[in-house]
């Protein structure tokens, strides 16, 4: 009876009666259903739940995607997200636009990319306050990155900590009002014939597009699925995305690459998924433990994230230069320590739903 298709009486007065359903497999802070109408036309509801804990955010979490959603449905073109089609605020159901997804492709970076600059362009200051702002890496973040170090007997000079405060200020999403997904990750992204559209807008917010860029150099933080990526398809997605969102809004994208991926490094809650974020320091579970999101562990998700920061900054102009060199210690440590520890995949590893 939990699972019932929640489909009331006004819903069915604004979209159709539902035919037939089929519960679709989701997260346990949602549950999703395909639903076929009378009229054979199909759509996607999709009720936010507590995920079985009475505190959890649900209400926020409704909200901020049907938010998300309907900025995103600013697309001129080919959209970049299903249409909200209508709601139930009190039961924390939306009917969706159904999207029919192509499939696998061995080339799926370019266009997703292109979408997400697209979808990045779509606000502007004028939306401040539509959507929460992004939240990222804290001071008690970048404390608990110095900890890791000490705790590995790799020295930190003491002017790590000033390149981190200023990072962090750098970092503030406060001047940004990009349309960020907050989880684009794979499974999240659908192929149609138009390009790609994003789903999961649950933590959609406004900030800086780099963060969301960052994902390719930085193995995708908020995704169980971890992937790294080579060299030339990756100047080559950057250039796209660069393209595009110069192209739309007539600038370069503000701000740092260095620094989005440096903040992704100190988050200690990007190793782990949604469900364990701020239940601990999960940075202090490091030295002894090697615990796994996924396929990979969270010694290899560091591995591969100090190597991009060591790589970024090494002649890089910016205040990050004791940052980098602190990364690149810290990579060799962990590696002499742990010599079984593996890459990430390669991208072209990437699920497939």
């Amino acid at each position: 009876m939990l699972k019932r298709l929640p489909f009331d009486e006004a819903l069915r007065s604004t979209v159709g009666v539902p035919e037939r359903s089929k519960l679709l497999d989701s997260s346990p802070r949602s549950r999703v259903w395909r639903v076929r109408l009378a009229d054979r036309s199909q759509v996607i509801v999709k009720q936010i739940t507590d995920g079985g804990d009475p505190g959890a955010d649900a209400d926020t979490r409704f909200a901020r995607e049907v938010a998300g959603l309907r900025l995103a449905r600013r697309a001129v073109g080919p959209a970049v997200a299903p249409a909200v089609l209508a709601t139930d605020p009190p039961s924390r159901v939306m009917v969706l636009e159904y999207v029919d997804d192509l499939g696998r492709t061995d080339d799926w970076m370019p266009g997703y990319a292109e979408a997400l600059a697209r979808l990045h362009a779509l606000t502007g200051p004028a939306d401040g306050g539509a959507l929460p702002a992004w939240s990222g890496p804290t001071a008690a973040d970048a404390e608990s990155f110095l900890a890791l170090a000490r705790a590995l007997d790799v020295p930190v000079p003491s002017v790590v900590l000033d390149e981190l405060t200023s990072l962090l200020a750098r970092l503030d999403p406060t001047p940004h009002h990009a349309l960020l997904h907050g989880d684009p990750c794979p499974g999240n992204d659908l192929r149609t014939a138009d390009g790609v559209r994003f789903v999961d807008f649950e933590r959609a917010s406004l900030g800086n597009g780099l963060v969301e860029l960052a994902y390719f150099r930085i193995g995708f933080p908020t995704c169980w699925c971890a992937m790294s990526v080579a060299a030339a398809p990756l100047a080559e997605v950057e250039d796209v995305y660069r393209t595009t969102w110069r192209g739309l809004t007539g600038r370069d994208v503000p701000g740092d690459l260095a620094d989005a991926c440096a903040g992704w490094l100190i988050q200690g809650d990007a190793l782990v998924e949604r469900a364990h974020r701020g239940t601990v320091d999960q940075f202090a579970r490091v030295p002894t433990e090697d615990f796994r999101w996924g396929r990979v562990s969270a010694r290899e998700r560091l591995v591969h994230r100090l190597g991009v920061v060591a790589a970024m900054t090494r002649d890089h102009d910016h205040l990050l230069h004791a940052v980098g060199r602190l990364s690149s210690a810290l990579a060799v440590h962990l590696l002499a320590c742990r010599p079984r520890l593996r890459p990430l995949p390669a991208h072209d590893t990437r699920p497939w739903y």
